[in-house]
Formats: C-alpha cells, sequence, structure tokens
C-alpha cells in the first residue's frame, strides 16, 4: 500500500513536470524560428516580469482570469461548456458600469449593487442558453457563441448609441463615471504596510481579495454542499443523476445561469479598480483566455488560481520581448503549447492510474 500511495505522488508531479518541459521546448523552438536565442527570451522575460509593478500588474491581469475561469469551472462541473463567457462579463460590466453611475450610496452597499447588476445582467444572458439547452435541445456550445456574437454588436450598439457620456471631450467613446462611492479601493495602502512602494502604473486591484473569496466559495459549494453534489452528479451521469431524484434539467439550467452571473462579475475588476467607466478601450478576450485557464487548473479552485497567476505572468513578461525584438505574440504559442501539453499529460496520467487500479484489483481478486 505506501509504494502505490509512493507512485501516486509521483505520478502527480510527473504529470506537471513533463508538461512544463514539453512547453519550453516547443516555445523554444518558436523562438528558434525568429533567429534569436531562447535563453536570452526567458532571461528578459524574468527579469521584466519580477520587478515590483509587473508583479502587480500580473496580479491585475490575473484577477479578471480567475473570476471567469470559476464562471466556466461551474458549467464543466456540470457536464456544459459555457463559452459565451466573453459576452456575458461584456454585458455585464457595461450595464454595471451605467447603471452604477446613475445613483450614489453608501462606499460598501454601492459596490455590491454595482455587482449585483453585473450578475443579473450576465446571468440572464446565460439563461437564454439554458433555456434552449433544457427546452429545445440546443448545444449550450452552440448557442454560446452565437450569444457572444449578439452581446458584441449589442454592447457596440448600446455604447454607440444609449450609454456613452456626452458631456465628455473625447474620441473613446465611456459611460459616465461611477461616482466615487462606487469605487473599489485597491490594496497599495495594505501593501505600502507591508513594505511595498507605490509604482508608476498604479496598485493593485481590490476585486483581488473577493476573487481570493469567490475561489474558497466555489470549493466549499461544489465540494461540500448537497448542490455540489448535484452539480456533479448531473456532470458525470445526467441520467443516472436523474433516476437517484436529482432532477438534472433544473440543475442544468442554474448551472448555466450561474456560471454567466459569476462571468458578469469578471469585469468588473478593471471598470471598478481602474477606469471606474465602460469604454471602448475595455479589455477583450478574458473570456476565451479562461476557458484555457479552467482547463488546465483542472477546474479546482487552486489549480485555476495558479493558472490565473502563470497566464498572467506570461502576458505581463511577453512584453519585454520587443525589447529584444521577438514579436510579444510569442507568449501565444507558450499558452497553447502549455495547455496543450498539460490536457495531454493529465490524460495519460489519467489513464495510466485506471491501468494501475485495474490491476490492483484484480490482483486482490486473485488473492
Amino acid at each position: 500500500m505506501k509504494k502505490f500511495k509512493l507512485s501516486t505522488v509521483l505520478l502527480a508531479i510527473a504529470a506537471p513536470l513533463t508538461a512544463a518541459v514539453v512547453s519550453i521546448i516547443i516555445s523554444s523552438l518558436a523562438v528558434l524560428a525568429t533567429k534569436k536565442s531562447p535563453m536570452d527570451a526567458y532571461t528578459t522575460m524574468w527579469e521584466f516580469g519580477t520587478t515590483s509593478a509587473s508583479l502587480m500588474q500580473m496580479l491585475n491581469t490575473a484577477t479578471p482570469y480567475y473570476i471567469a475561469a470559476i464562471a466556466i469551472a461551474i458549467t464543466f462541473r456540470a457536464g456544459l461548456f459555457n463559452i459565451g463567457v466573453e459576452g456575458q462579463l461584456r454585458l455585464g460590466a457595461m450595464f454595471g458600469a451605467y447603471l452604477g453611475a446613475m445613483f450614489v450610496l453608501p462606499p460598501v452597499i454601492h459596490i455590491l449593487a454595482i455587482m449585483l447588476i453585473a450578475m443579473t445582467v450576465g446571468g440572464l444572458w446565460a439563461a437564454i442558453a439554458g433555456y434552449l439547452k433544457v427546452k429545445r435541445g440546443v448545444s449550450e456550445v452552440i448557442s454560446t457563441i452565437m450569444l457572444n456574437a449578439l452581446a458584441g454588436g449589442l454592447s457596440s450598439y448600446l455604447l454607440a448609441n444609449r450609454f456613452a457620456d456626452r458631456t465628455t471631450a473625447s474620441n473613446n467613446l465611456s459611460t459616465k463615471e461611477i461616482p466615487a462611492s462606487g469605487q473599489f479601493p485597491d490594496l497599495m495602502p495594505l501593501l505600502n504596510k507591508l513594505g511595498v512602494e507605490d509604482q508608476p502604473g498604479g496598485g493593485v486591484y481590490g476585486m483581488l481579495i473577493f476573487a481570493v473569496a469567490l475561489g474558497i466559495t466555489f470549493w466549499f459549494v461544489v465540494s461540500r454542499t448537497r448542490f455540489g453534489f448535484e452539480l456533479r452528479a448531473t456532470g458525470a451521469n445526467p441520467i443516472a443523476a436523474r433516476v437517484s431524484g436529482v432532477n438534472s434539467k433544473r440543475m442544468t439550467f442554474i448551472a448555466l445561469a450561474l456560471s454567466g452571473a459569476v462571468a458578469g462579475l469578471a469585469g468588473l475588476p478593471a471598470v471598478l479598480g481602474d477606469t471606474h467607466a465602460f469604454n471602448m478601450g475595455f479589455r477583450t478576450g478574458i473570456g476565451f483566455t479562461a476557458i484555457a485557464v479552467a482547463l488546465l487548473g483542472r477546474n479546482s479552485a487552486v489549480g485555476m488560481a495558479i493558472s490565473a497567476l502563470l497566464f498572467g505572468f506570461l502576458e505581463v513578461s511577453s512584453r519585454s520581448l520587443e525589447l529584444i525584438d521577438i514579436a510579444p505574440e510569442t507568449y501565444v504559442i507558450m499558452q497553447g503549447s502549455i495547455l496543450l501539453s498539460s490536457v495531454i499529460a493529465y490524460e495519460v496520467l489519467l489513464r495510466y492510474k485506471i491501468t494501475l487500479q485495474s490491476k490492483e484489483l484484480a490482483k486482490a481478486v486473485e488473492e
């Protein structure tokens, strides 16, 4: 038994280690194709990415990735695939910023109200896919892709024709600025007490703390509650779950709507902590990158946190590649190779574990 446990631990270490080695090899080949030194590229990225300013940017980049990844993981646990997080977070951020600028409330209540608006909009948008899935049998993959396109066009139209603040003389269309009571303070006062100096690029989004709390909540709900059990049962086998008393169709709808509600929050870190409005420069691609974050993190709260930090580090540090005449888009190859090699490594590990368990079971039966 001890030997088997030791082998299990070694296998668990071997999977991510192998994935890391393979991804480094693939990324190195991509850099070599540009006739540059991979070692110079990695050294430059590390030196640039480990500065205080870059680490703060990494946290700010990783925060929305993590929140969006949790939204995706909710549907993964239910055996679904919500590709519409990009559209859900975009609409949630836009309506949250637009409506949140219309009123003034006590600071904490105002922020919670904006969050509630974003969650409601994101949840309702995802509920469309949930309804189509449950009532009409439409694949959530197809419906959420289409809803993404609709969300992009709708947000552009509303911002340009309804929500833009015309009182400001700027070419960058933007909603009215959220009052100070609705702005989420950053973490610099806390970091200053810990000895971290102010940086030119700004501080760390205060919603980082909220993201950590959301991750803990996700872990607890999925792993320690009846709702989490029914969610996982629906994802594992909808028919068996239905036979055991779980309303799988209801869980499917709830999973998609809840995923959309969480996704609506993923666009708020920058809106509440930086721009204090929704504008044309709103960051795109968060929802799609979050799919990779969730997959790499194996849909676990801790795994997705590490994955989000990794992707955030790569995105921020890759900006330094221009200093040595390497296209910063090279980090996309790094992201892709990390994801691909990780998925393959974990799949091989899973199959090997099943083989080991089968042999152990056969041996126990013979004895």
